[in-house]
């Protein structure tokens, strides 16, 4: 097996590391030194501490916005106006398949996504670009021609809670795993349709009384 350039040696450690310690409670020197590489290196692959924040971001979520895309692409194939419950599966699913349970790269996810949620720091907030917003605005364009009664506030606050659920769900997986829980094929598919159920009513409860 081909030993992982620089760069990459730079983003997995920056992953690791952004996702135990958050963003201001990592160092670039921290990274480097994980990574086996000379203090200049973020400097020379990235700018910056904070491009190198969305760098890692970006590798996490993509494949998360790509399925999510070719979800929702399958299901406008079919019908204009998806069902939520299909809507969330197509939102969700992708989720569950990138944070599978017992796996390491599974965990590393879910605690950055978590971290991507809850971090004070405004670089961890300001990663996103064409790609995620494209996705943003397709998901909460589908949930408002069959939820119409919601606002484009409150649909994108249940979209932010589908995120929030999931990757706590994922994160308990990995940081305290139990006998018979969510460790096997059979047990992570009935997470993932416990998830489903759960959230499909969330998104289908009537608007919040102003």
């Amino acid at each position: 097996m081909a030993t992982p350039d620089t760069r990459t040696q730079i983003l997995d450690a920056a992953e690791h590391l952004f996702a135990e310690h958050g963003y201001r409670g990592t160092s670039v020197r921290a990274i480097t030194k994980l990574a086996g590489a000379n203090l200049a290196a973020v400097g020379y692959h990235f700018g910056s501490k904070a491009e190198l924040m969305a760098a890692v971001a970006r590798r996490v979520i993509e494949p998360i916005d790509a399925a999510q895309c070719a979800g929702l692409d399958k299901l406008f194939a079919r019908t204009p106006e998806p069902p939520v419950g299909e809507l969330v599966e197509a939102f969700v699913g992708p989720l569950f398949d990138e944070m599978p349970a017992g796996d390491e790269g599974g965990a590393r996810t879910s605690r950055l996504i978590v971290t991507i949620l809850s971090d004070p720091a405004e670089e961890v907030r300001s990663w996103t670009g064409p790609a995620e917003e494209t996705v943003r605005e397709r998901y909460l364009a589908a949930f408002a021609r069959v939820l119409p009664g919601l606002s484009p506030e409150e649909l994108w606050f249940r979209m932010r809670g589908i995120l929030a659920v999931t990757a706590v769900d994922r994160l308990d997986v990995h940081q305290q795993p139990s006998p018979g829980c969510a460790s096997s094929p059979v047990e992570g598919e009935a997470a993932r349709g416990w998830a489903i159920t759960f959230l499909t009513a969330a998104m289908s409860a009537p608007p919040a009384r102003t």
